[in-house]
């Protein structure tokens, strides 16, 4: 799974052997420096650049490009040598190219093993008068190495950046590299031609070919043998059992050798195709929009999607993840320079009092007063920043929310009354909207990648509800709303039949907020109400985990049975720990540790403290879910720079029947697939 840094963040490197691949708008020249353990550059022989491309363990192109791949053997590096820097610039001396990162898309790179599988990736957001950039650090820590990702950037450009790392001959290598590449020595290449329909990337989808690192779903199991209890579920109206598929939903991609596109034959006075037959070319994505050129002293206006991606949808992705890095560095800025302008105050009055000449009369109500007024005038300064830098993000997100597709969405967003069925599932999904304090009017998506990597916990505990205590009915009443706007936006955004929903309610106390995932016939089957049910349902999850497992780690995907349910499943359980014996528990702690590998997932709906006779037992439950609240609640901690988020939960509005439609339509398509 790639890990997607932020600005600092490090990941380990498992490789020694890798490639850097940099995919950029616009032609840029890439490098990298060598540095000893105090981060110095010992002299020019330690710096790989395009008239200079290879080192021992290290090789960069030699031509100014839009797409690079720098390649690596750390274990080939000079032992001396602590860490690398990735350096990236905009040639100078180029007629008509930009001369400013702000200009052009912010740049992607992505540490990749030799087979191509990525590592890390790392968008680098925040230029604007930089021309250089350190993109990504390759360092070594106790024999092991890392990449960390820099996104430190150089107006004075490449002269500013090597002077930066030590290099004492930093100008005259700038004006050598700058050269190169205005004489032609490292040919300029443009971007790339916007590729074909169908010759984009395609993202497998869920039920893709089954490996060791992909995870099933779905599972039909033996009933339990417990007479059942009388359901308040039992009221008539379509139910949506889904019907057992036979083998998988989507199989691995056979190649066909005669489907292989041969090279011609060269002709007489024609020109020889060298290209492997086997080799696919994939061709880099297509330039992501720029908004028109802005008036003289003014912010570009911001575009939809002009993040780095693949896709739109990827693009989307990565401009919502760039505005959350952004929103909390404007207020981690923010703050900072309000704590500064506190401490310096009370440094200057400590001074005041600390002298008995002024601290009273004339002289100490000046000192004091100035004091003051220098604090005011300090926070005004950073609250004017902070407007700034609000009203250009509260501008882009008035620009890519209506863009935002249905995954993304909010539930109130147009884009769901055109909503049709997908065919794949996409990067990710929208949980709520995250403010912070000093944002109260900007809130950005908290988005998840899919499939889900940990189940989700409904906190229906007490919480303060518009500034008063709320009521517990009420609270659980908005826990289960909470739920089955997640479970309808999961099959929503699933294509049909991929994505099964279970649902345990021992009491049937969230009968009224069910109700429209039973009518509408999504689920797979009626919710299970007391103990048989919930025995019922755990035995049959449980049971379809063990077989995928055994299966993946057996290598025998093939022999599972024939009426497995291949889609991702989704256990929605209601009121815990009511309903549930010990080994009931245990079973639905197996299913919270081992089930998100396999294509299981849970959705609690609970009050911690109702299971508080477990005692410490159930902590580790609780750790591993996701904790969302019905109403928004400061909860949610960012340890890159220590904001607690508020996150609001993305419910249906009221009186809108766009759940019912949406949920209409998602029946519909599952019937027709099962005919």
């Amino acid at each position: 799974m790639t890990a997607e840094l932020v600005r600092g963040q490090n990941h380990p490197l498992s490789q020694v052997r890798l490639e850097v691949r940099v995919s950029a708008g616009k032609p840029i020249v890439a490098g990298a420096t060598l540095s000893d353990e105090t981060g110095t550059v010992r002299g020019v022989e330690w710096v790989a650049h395009p008239g200079a491309p290879t080192l021992p363990g290290l090789e960069v192109s030699q031509q100014a490009a839009a797409d690079h791949r720098l390649a690596f053997d750390l274990d080939a590096l000079p032992q001396a040598v602590h860490r690398v820097n990735v350096l990236l610039a905009l040639p100078s001396g180029v007629g008509g190219g930009p001369v400013r990162f702000g200009a052009v898309a912010a740049p992607f790179v992505a540490v990749t093993g030799l087979d191509g599988s990525e590592v890390a990736s790392y968008t680098i957001t925040g230029l604007d008068a930089e021309s250089a950039v350190v993109a990504l650090e390759l360092y070594r820590r106790q024999d092991a190495w890392k990449v960390r990702a820099v996104g430190q950037g150089y107006a004075g450009g490449l002269a500013e950046l090597l002077t930066d790392q030590g290099l004492p001959e930093a100008q005259q290598l700038a004006g050598s590299i700058n050269e190169a590449v205005a004489r032609g020595l490292a040919r300029s290449v443009a971007a790339p031609p916007p590729r074909t329909p169908d010759a984009d990337r395609s993202r497998q989808s869920a039920t893709s070919a089954p490996g060791p690192d992909q995870p099933y779903a779905g599972t039909q199991g033996a009933s339990g043998t417990v007479p059942p209890q009388q359901s308040p579920y039992d009221a008539p109206g379509p139910q949506g059992a889904t019907a057992p598929q036979t083998g998988y939903a989507g199989g691995p991609a056979q190649s066909d050798p005669s489907a292989v596109t041969q090279p011609p034959s060269p002709t007489v006075g024609g020109s020889i195709n060298y290209s492997h037959p086997g080799r696919p070319n994939g061709a880099p994505p297509p330039p992501p929009p720029t908004a028109p050129p802005a008036p003289p002293g003014q912010p570009a206006q911001p575009v939809a999607g002009d993040a780095t991606g693949w896709s739109m949808e990827e693009r989307l992705y990565n401009q919502v993840w760039g505005m959350f890095e952004d929103l909390a560095r404007t207020i981690a800025a923010y703050r900072s320079a309000v704590d500064f302008a506190d401490s310096r105050m009370e440094k200057e009055l400590d001074q005041v009092l600390s002298d008995p000449r002024s601290r009273i009369g004339g002289q100490g109500d000046t000192a004091r007063e100035a004091a003051r007024a220098k604090h005011a005038q300090l926070v005004d300064q950073a609250r004017a920043a902070l407007d700034r830098d609000l009203a250009q993000l509260t501008a882009e997100s008035e620009v890519v929310e209506p863009a935002l597709p249905p995954a993304y969405a909010r539930w109130d967003n147009p884009v769901w009354h055109g909503y049709r069925v997908p065919m794949e599932i996409p990067m990710a999904l929208r949980l709520g909207d995250l403010h912070l304090p000093e944002s109260a009017g900007l809130s950005i998506p908290m988005l998840v990648r899919l499939p889900l990597d940990r189940g989700l916990w409904i906190d229906s505990g007490h919480a303060t509800l518009d500034g008063s205590l709320a009521d517990s009915d009420e609270l659980r009443r908005l826990a289960m709303d909470t739920a089955v706007a997640h479970a309808a936006r999961l099959l929503a955004v699933y294509p049909a039949g991929d994505f099964t929903v279970h649902v345990i309610d021992p009491a049937g106390s969230g009968a009224l907020s069910l109700a429209p995932l039973v009518r509408s016939g999504v689920l797979d089957g009626p919710p299970a109400v007391g103990a048989a049910g919930v025995a019922d349902v755990l035995a049959r999850l449980t049971q379809r985990v063990d077989l995928v497992q055994m299966a993946v780690r057996g290598g025998a995907a093939d022999s599972l049975p024939p009426g497995l349910d291949t889609a991702e499943q989704l256990l929605i359980v209601n009121d815990f720990p009511h309903g549930f014996d010990d080994r009931a528990v245990t079973q639905l702690r197996y299913l919270a540790d081992e089930g998100p590998a396999v294509g299981v997932h849970l959705m609690m709906v609970a009050d911690r403290e109702d299971a508080a006779a477990y005692g410490p037992l159930l902590d580790p439950l609780w750790r591993s879910l996701l904790r969302l609240t019905p109403v928004p609640d400061d909860h949610l901690a960012d340890p890159w720079v220590g904001h607690a988020w508020t996150c609001e939960p993305a419910l249906v509005p009221l009186g809108s029947q766009v759940l019912q439609q949406v949920l209409a339509q998602v029946a519909a398509s599952r019937r027709s697939r099962n005919r």
